[in-house]
């Protein structure tokens, strides 16, 4: 199934994951840094939703309170809510 998060407090526009059997099977990520969050997508990719988010939840930029690793943690979450 496929999951669609507005990140907040980050560049990134909109998170768009793709979840089967809790497992991710594709996370694009529209605007911020292009290359690292490229690379943070082919990382994730057949990850358990629960590794994700033990891995990316808490990460920060800068003086910011949250990251766009952090972003997709919490798009995550909201989709474990559901």
């Amino acid at each position: 199934m496929e999951y669609r998060y507005r990140p907040q407090g980050v560049c990134s526009t909109e998170i768009i994951i793709e979840v089967e059997n809790n497992i991710i099977k594709n996370l694009q990520v529209a605007n911020g840094c292009n290359g690292n969050l490229k690379g943070i997508s082919s990382l994730v990719k057949g990850m358990t939703i629960d590794d994700v988010i033990s891995r990316l939840k808490g990460i920060k930029c800068g003086m910011k309170g949250t990251s766009c690793p952090d972003q997709i943690a919490k798009a995550l979450e909201k989709i474990k809510e559901e």
